[in-house]
């Protein structure tokens, strides 16, 4: 099974959430602490449970998110 890395520019991210609900593993959560936009940005948590399927880059409006298959 293939693996992936996901990489978020917390200060770009609005907290949408829209990463967090498409994503089919559970592998993006809400941060602890605030962003410079005085919001809980999208955290990458749950690194040993991502397939690389892109699905959170591909819904975030603000394109603050990589994706990569390791």
């Amino acid at each position: 099974m293939k693996r992936g890395k996901v990489i978020i520019t917390k200060d770009r991210c609005k907290g949408c959430s829209f990463c967090i609900d498409v994503c089919p593993r559970k592998c993006i959560a809400f941060a602890t602490a605030i962003n410079k936009r005085g919001v809980y940005p999208a955290e990458f948590v749950r690194h040993d449970q991502c397939v690389a399927c892109t699905l959170c880059a591909q819904v975030c409006p603000d394109v603050c998110i990589e994706v990569f298959e390791l």
